[in-house]
């Protein structure tokens, strides 16, 4: 497993303790990107796809290849980007994007530790907002939750995604989610008798950050890897107990 390095909010100063996920190599062996122990995180305001991918060199075959750039949310509610080491010397084969899973397996590090037994967390990489809602039905399915859905109703009802006993809004856009994005899941999750859950790409407005806590609404922050992170204690629990 990669080694966790310390991160400070620039923002609320929390410290955070943070593993980088370690991704199989189109070679088969792991590649983690080098996070810069020490360096600062900046806030991310916005997604750009181009900017959002970082050069990672493997150490068995030299390859250099573009990988998701490691994110981190905050539970203050800001979406932090992590300083990497650039790539020192060019690999020896061509540069790629290579999908966040391939035949070696899931990432290892950032999905916290579950009491409930179930397999390794396998992501979907995101490439567009139709990726997002994908992966976040399958965090719903990995985490216990029966039929999960998108919603086709999706303008009229707020929801994206719904299964058994769970209704979840997914916001793909590079703008912070906001209270009244809660306040309307929350709404939806009375209304149908159900959990509610929200991913959000782009992190949380402190209001909404606040107000989810206070409805114990879970949030998770959602990488480019489809990995999602729990950012609250209402996820925190919902990843240690499952649905």
């Amino acid at each position: 497993m990669a080694e966790s390095v310390p991160v400070r909010c620039p923002s609320c100063r929390r410290e955070h303790s943070y593993t980088p996920l370690t991704c199989p190599c189109s070679c088969g062996a792991p590649v983690t990107p080098q996070v810069r122990r020490g360096g600062p995180a900046v806030r991310l305001e916005h997604h750009t796809w181009d900017d959002a991918w970082v050069a990672v060199r493997c150490d068995a075959c030299g390859r250099s290849s573009q990988w998701p750039r490691p994110e981190l949310g905050c539970p203050c509610g800001i979406l932090l980007r992590l300083p990497v080491a650039p790539v020192t010397s060019a690999g020896t084969g061509s540069s790629h994007r290579a999908p966040a899973t391939g035949g070696g397996g899931a990432p290892t590090g950032g999905t916290r530790t579950s009491a409930v037994p179930r397999p390794a967390f396998r992501p979907v990489t995101i490439r567009t907002g139709r990726d997002v809602v994908t992966a976040a039905a399958q965090y719903l399915k990995w985490l216990g939750f029966r039929d999960v859905l998108p919603c086709d109703d999706r303008p009229g009802t707020g929801v994206d995604l719904r299964g058994t006993d769970v209704v979840a809004q997914v916001d793909p856009t590079t703008h912070p989610s906001t209270l009244r994005d809660v306040e309307c899941l929350w709404l939806n999750s009375l209304n149908s008798s159900a959990a509610g859950v929200f991913f959000s790409l782009a992190g949380y407005a402190h209001a909404a950050r606040a107000r989810a806590d206070d409805l114990q609404v879970p949030l998770f922050v959602m990488d480019l890897t489809g990995t999602p992170q729990p950012v609250n204690d209402a996820a925190d629990d919902l990843v240690r107990m499952g649905a």
